[in-house]
């Protein structure tokens, strides 16, 4: 176990700018429309162990990019460590851009977001390359939020397929529910900066302690010194513009925030690989 998880871990750490693998585009069904989701698979008939990767209020992709770079690097390390990862498009199937500086969002966390999380397990349950028992969640800002959701005891699915193995938050916004007494039934790891002043480290942790005061398997990692968005590889921060997933304000934390990148990077392997 421990030499797998080594090696899992080097593997995330490698460098992925060189021959980047180009995903698939696959077509979820939902209730009331079509999820677009890019797909990163390995190479092979599996089955293979999943995450699902949910974007921020970015949205998933740019003007030339059919996965913005920050979720294509944390996809192509998943990749090279065994993992296939989907990527619903929460946004751009509802013919959507950002919703960062939308005052009402028409894609809420809590709703859309976790109707999209559960119609992706549904899809995947269905695919003979996929690990059923293995599939993980992990979700960036408003993605995390909407994980937050998807994880509660009362979220859990009717059928009888195996439930999420893992989930990894990175900074959501914890305050509504720290408030509403969250709880998880999959092991769900947080992680936040210290000087996040878009999400609430003191409401995360909160929440998170109150889920372990239920003998929930939950667990935060707060960083020193970084900022919201830390992990947005190689690009210097920039100023905050409102909502409630919009980017940090400039405080000078790149080193920081640079080696909160790379200690999640690590944490992120050890949670998938327990």
């Amino acid at each position: 176990m421990r030499l797998r998880l080594t090696a899992l871990f080097l593997t995330l750490l490698m460098p992925t700018a060189h021959a980047a693998p180009v995903p698939q585009q696959v077509d979820i069904p939902l209730s009331s429309g079509i999820l677009h989701a890019q797909l990163y698979k390995p190479e092979g008939e599996g089955p293979f162990p999943v995450v699902i990767a949910l974007h921020g209020c970015d949205g998933l992709s740019g003007h030339s990019d059919s996965v913005l770079p920050r979720y294509r690097d944390w996809a192509v390390r998943l990749l090279r460590a065994g993992n296939a990862v989907l990527l619903p498009d929460s946004y751009g199937s509802r013919e959507l851009g950002p919703q960062c500086r939308v005052k009402e969002m028409h894609v809420k966390a809590r709703r859309e977001r976790v109707a999209d999380i559960v119609a992706a397990r549904a899809w995947l349950m269905k695919q003979t390359w996929v690990a059923r028992s293995r599939v993980s969640l992990i979700g960036w800002a408003n993605g995390a939020s909407a994980l937050l959701w998807a994880v509660r005891p009362q979220s859990v699915a009717r059928d009888l397929s195996p439930d999420f193995r893992a989930a990894v938050a990175f900074y959501p916004d914890c305050r509504i529910s720290a408030g509403l007494g969250w709880s998880t039934r999959v092991p769900t790891l947080v992680l936040i900066g210290a000087d996040d002043d878009v999400s609430s480290p003191p409401a995360c942790r909160q929440m998170v302690d109150g889920a372990r005061g239920r003998s929930a398997l939950a667990r935060i990692v707060v960083y020193p010194g970084a900022d919201h968005d830390f992990d947005r590889a190689n690009t210097p921060l920039h100023t905050a513009a409102g909502g409630t997933d919009a980017a940090a304000p400039e405080h000078g934390h790149l080193g920081t925030d640079a080696e909160a990148r790379a200690e999640s990077q690590k944490d992120v392997a050890e949670w998938l690989a327990r």
